[in-house]
Parts: C-alpha cells; structure tokens; sequence
C-alpha cells in the first residue's frame, strides 16, 4: 500500500499561462489552464519522490507551510 500524504499548490497566472508551486518541496510546474497547472505540479511531485534519494528529500522538504492572508495598507 502507497502512503498518501497532502502538499500546498499556490496557482497564480503569469501572462498566458498559470503558473503552480509547492512551497514545501520548492517544485514548479505550469499550465494553460488552472486545472492543467495543478495536475502538471502534482505530476513532478509524483516524479519527484520517484527519483529523489533519502537525503535529497531531507534537503529539501519544508514540512510546515503556512498559507495565509495578509491585510495592508497601500497608497
């Protein structure tokens, strides 16, 4: 049986594309679309933890993640 676990995919369009990233294994992907950006990020995290050794993943997973709105005055 494979362990699932959840990781954070900020989306932001940048131009004519989205653009997705997981903040906790600093891993980019982008898309034409939302959704193509999402399974395209969730593709090379896949790939990722295919190919990564032990201490690569060490290196480089952010285990706590925040994502939040801030409030600010502007102008």
């Amino acid at each position: 049986m494979t362990a699932k676990r959840q990781f954070t995919a900020i989306i932001e369009r940048e131009g004519s594309v989205y653009v997705s990233l997981c903040p906790e294994l600093d891993i980019a992907s982008q898309g034409d679309t939302i959704e193509a950006a999402r399974d395209h990020l969730q593709e090379a995290v896949e790939l990722f933890f295919e190919c990564a050794s032990a201490e690569e993943l060490k290196e480089r997973l952010h285990p706590e993640v925040y994502v939040t709105r801030l409030e600010v005055a502007v102008g």
